[in-house]
C-alpha cells in the first residue's frame, strides 16, 4: 500500500510543482525593458532596438532563450541603420504563458497579432533563430505577399540532432511529459554560463509557471515539423532567403545547409566558422558582417 502511494506521489510531483509555480509578477514586468501589447491570446513583451527611423527587421528568438538574445546582433544592425523589433514568445521572457498543444497556431497568431499591433503590414523582413526560424518560415509561406526577405539563423524544421532522452520526451506521451518536467529545468540551468548576461533571466524562466509546458509544446509541434513544403513554397514565391549556419552546431547540424539547398536553390547560405548553436549570442559580430551585405537596400 505504501509503495503504491509513493509511486503516485512520485508520478504527480512534477505536475503539482508546475501548478504551484509562481506566475510572472507585475513588479517583474515594471522592471522589464521595452513595452507590452495586449494581444488576442495574452500579453506579449516587445522592444524596439536601434534608430528611431529606418528599415525594420522583426526578430524571433529560439526555444528557451528570450528576446534579449538579440541585443548583440541588433546593436550591429542598428549601426547599419536598421530598426529591430524583438519580442518574447508566449511562455518565455516577460510574455504570458498560453496553454495548448498546437504551438504552431499559437506562435503564428502571436506574430500576426504583434505585427498588426505595431502597424507592420507588408514589406516584412523576418529573422528567426532556431525555433524562431521555423516560425518565420511558416509565416512567410502563409503570407508571401507581405514578405520582403527571410533571414534564418540555425533554423529548426530542416535537420536536427537529438539525444535519446529528448526523443523519448518528444515521442512518448505521459512518460515524456514526466521526464520533461523533471529534467528540462535543471538541464537548462546547468548549461548556463556564469558570465552570460542572459543567465539570470533564463534561470528565472525555468521556475516560472508556463515555461516548461511551452517548451514541451514546441518540441512536439514546430520543432517536430519538417518544413520542406514551406521552404519549397517560399522558393516558388521568389521570397529572398539567407540562411546562416554554425559549423560546430551540435543541435542543427551543418548538413541542413545541403537539405535547404535542395528545397530552395535560390537561398543564399553562409557558414559561420567555429560557431555552435548559440551563434546570435557568441558570434553576433560575424552575423552582422554577413547581413550588412544581405540587408543592403537597393
Amino acid at each position: 500500500m505504501y509503495w503504491l502511494l509513493f509511486l503516485v506521489l512520485l508520478c504527480a510531483a512534477p505536475f503539482v510543482r508546475e501548478a504551484l509555480r509562481p506566475a510572472i509578477t507585475q513588479a517583474e514586468r515594471e522592471a522589464a525593458p521595452g513595452e507590452f501589447a495586449v494581444l488576442s491570446q495574452g500579453i506579449t513583451h516587445y522592444q524596439w532596438l536601434g534608430p528611431a527611423r529606418g528599415p525594420v527587421v522583426v526578430a524571433i528568438h529560439g526555444l528557451s532563450t528570450p528576446s534579449p538574445v538579440w541585443y548583440p546582433l541588433a546593436e550591429g544592425l542598428g549601426r547599419l541603420g536598421y530598426r529591430v523589433l524583438v519580442y518574447d514568445l508566449y511562455g518565455r521572457g516577460w510574455s504570458d504563458p498560453v496553454g495548448g498543444r498546437d504551438d504552431s497556431a499559437i506562435l503564428l497568431r502571436q506574430l500576426d497579432d504583434l505585427l498588426a499591433d505595431q502597424g507592420l503590414g507588408g514589406d516584412l523582413t523576418l529573422m528567426g533563430f532556431s525555433l524562431g526560424g521555423a516560425v518565420a518560415t511558416a509565416y512567410a509561406a502563409a503570407h508571401p505577399e507581405r514578405m520582403k526577405r527571410l533571414i534564418l539563423i540555425a533554423p529548426a524544421g530542416i535537420e536536427v540532432t537529438l539525444a535519446w532522452l529528448d526523443r523519448v520526451i518528444r515521442d512518448v506521451p505521459l512518460l515524456g511529459d514526466w521526464l520533461h518536467h523533471v529534467v528540462a529545468g535543471p538541464r537548462l540551468r546547468r548549461d548556463l554560463g556564469p558570465d552570460d548576461p542572459l543567465t539570470p533571466l533564463i534561470a528565472a524562466q525555468t521556475r516560472r509557471k508556463g515555461f516548461l509546458p511551452a517548451l514541451l509544446a514546441a518540441r512536439r509541434g514546430l520543432l517536430n515539423t519538417r518544413q520542406e513544403a514551406a521552404h519549397r513554397q517560399i522558393g516558388h514565391d521568389g521570397i529572398p532567403v539567407v540562411a546562416l549556419w554554425g559549423t560546430q552546431d551540435a543541435v542543427v547540424p551543418l548538413r541542413a545547409l545541403g537539405v535547404l539547398a535542395q528545397w530552395n536553390r535560390a537561398a543564399r547560405q553562409e557558414e559561420v566558422a567555429g560557431a555552435g548553436h548559440a551563434l546570435p549570442r557568441t558570434h553576433a559580430a560575424e552575423l552582422a558582417a554577413v547581413l550588412r551585405d544581405v540587408l543592403r537596400e537597393v
